[in-house]
């Protein structure tokens, strides 16, 4: 069994708690990197990462780190730093884009690997993502380029990436996913029912087969608070 150092990017969802746990059973030494870019939902997300990365605890599970990244120079008024225009829960996947979000993470992340001397980074890329800087062989080029520039050999991995989100959750059930966040609108820190990916969120535990814990700040029709409770948070 390897314990060897990975770095994870990890948000608050459910697909970082599963990269994390996966890593974990694997008998990894997981270091969590978060890349804090000022987008309006990073308070909630950053407070939900930090209660399920309490709650997953283990022995090679390692403190988090934040990195300070802000993106209000190049991303201007886009609609993830000013809370306007928020893709909703009919839009396509294609409308939650964040121009070169892969390639600024794993950029960032490279950096703080060769700082620690850790050789692999890791997303959390599911099957099924649209995104031209999802694919295998971006990363795989990636991992060159980085290697070379930083003198440092480099891997960046996507060991879900073969998983849809309905199929993660039902191989990991039994994962407090009631902890997890992964909304673009938070209200008092809670998923606000409404978004695109909330919408993705519930699609997700429907075909799963398993009941959705969370919380929602708009509850659709046929749906029973609860969860994260009433208040758990205030942005």
């Amino acid at each position: 069994m390897s314990h060897a150092g990975v770095v994870a990017l990890v948000s608050g969802g459910l697909d970082s708690l599963c990269l994390a746990r996966a890593l974990l059973a694997q008998r990894k030494t997981v270091h969590p990197v978060y890349i804090r870019c000022g987008l309006v939902w990073e308070a909630a997300e950053l407070f939900w990462l930090r209660e399920w990365l309490a709650k997953l605890r283990r022995p090679g599970l390692r403190a988090l780190t934040v990195l300070q990244v802000p993106l209000a120079g190049v991303y201007a008024r886009h609609w993830s730093l000013t809370g306007r225009g928020v893709p909703s829960r009919d839009s396509r996947d294609a409308a939650v884009y964040l121009p070169g979000r892969n390639v600024l993470l794993v950029a960032h992340a490279a950096l703080y690997a060769a700082r620690e001397r850790l050789s692999t980074i890791a997303l959390g890329i599911l099957a099924g993502n649209p995104f031209a800087d999802a694919r295998p062989e971006l990363l795989k080029r990636l991992s060159g380029v980085l290697s070379r520039s930083l003198s440092h050999r480099l891997r960046v991995a996507a060991p879900l990436r073969r998983l849809s989100k309905a199929a993660l959750i039902a191989k990991f059930p039994r994962e407090p996913f009631e902890l997890t966040f992964s909304c673009l609108r938070p209200e008092a820190g809670r998923h606000c029912g409404r978004c695109n990916k909330c919408a993705e969120r519930q699609r997700a535990f429907a075909k799963a087969g398993v009941p959705d814990p969370t919380s929602y700040a708009q509850q659709r029709r046929g749906q029973t608070p609860q969860g994260q409770g009433s208040d758990p948070f205030i942005c």
